[in-house]
């Protein structure tokens, strides 16, 4: 048991200082164990109060999860299976822009063939023109002719360019005359495929050479242009 002391006695003349009141120690007691309640209260009120709040935070954060929306998968149902007009307009204007290129770039090609086909039929008609005095007497000379003739070293060949031919095979058929006099050439020159068969034969003629002078007639087929041939001397007759 604690053993309780008296205040210390000041004696019977003893004054409290002026101004202030002389102090009760009852009171003075009764206070102090008040002020330890109130704090310990308060502070249990805070902790309270923040244990609510983040119950109610995450109350909050879990229902936000919970009640967020999600995609909603389009109504299938609604589609008319139809694209909207302005697609289909484009559409067909893309089709028709095709049609219209197509139908220009063919009739380009046809326009072309004709061209080509016209030219092939001039260039034609101006060389056979051109030695339809000589051939058939060259024709004649050279069928009684079993090997090559006389005259194979006095002639060459020189392509021409199928721009110019309508896109025929042609080669120019330079004959030169070596003397000592004037004289006369019949040449037949073959056009040969890949496999080296003629598939086509030209006789060209030149009629009075002068000596140490020449003749240029043309030998042409008349086969398609497309198909690769090869030119060759195979008679060449001086008379």
């Amino acid at each position: 048991m604690r053993e309780l002391h008296s205040p210390p006695s000041h004696g019977p003349g003893h004054r409290p200082l002026p101004g202030r009141a002389p102090l009760d120690r009852s009171r003075a007691g009764d206070r102090t164990p008040a002020r330890s309640w109130t704090a310990q209260r308060t502070i249990a009120l805070i902790a309270a109060a923040s244990g609510a709040a983040v119950l109610v935070a995450c109350s909050s954060s879990s229902s936000g999860t919970a009640g967020s929306p999600s995609a909603t998968p389009p109504n299938v149902t609604a589609f008319s299976g139809e694209p909207p007009s302005a697609v289909a307009s484009a559409a067909q204007s893309l089709l028709a822009s095709a049609s219209a290129a197509a139908a220009s770039a063919s009739a380009a090609a046809s326009e072309a063939a004709a061209s080509l086909s016209a030219a092939a039929s001039a260039f034609q008609a101006s060389v056979s023109a051109q030695q339809a005095a000589t051939r058939e007497k060259a024709a004649s000379v050279l069928s009684g002719v079993t090997d090559g003739g006389n005259a194979m070293g006095d002639v060459t060949i020189t392509g021409l360019p199928r721009q110019s031919t309508g896109g025929l095979h042609a080669v120019v058929v330079t004959i030169q005359n070596p003397g000592p006099g004037t004289a006369s050439y019949a040449v037949q020159v073959d056009f040969t495929d890949s496999s080296g068969k003629a598939v086509d034969s030209s006789i060209v003629g030149a009629e009075n050479v002068p000596a140490n002078g020449k003749a240029q007639p043309v030998a042409f087929s008349r086969q398609p242009g497309d198909q690769p041939l090869t030119p060759v001397v195979v008679k060449a007759v001086r008379y």
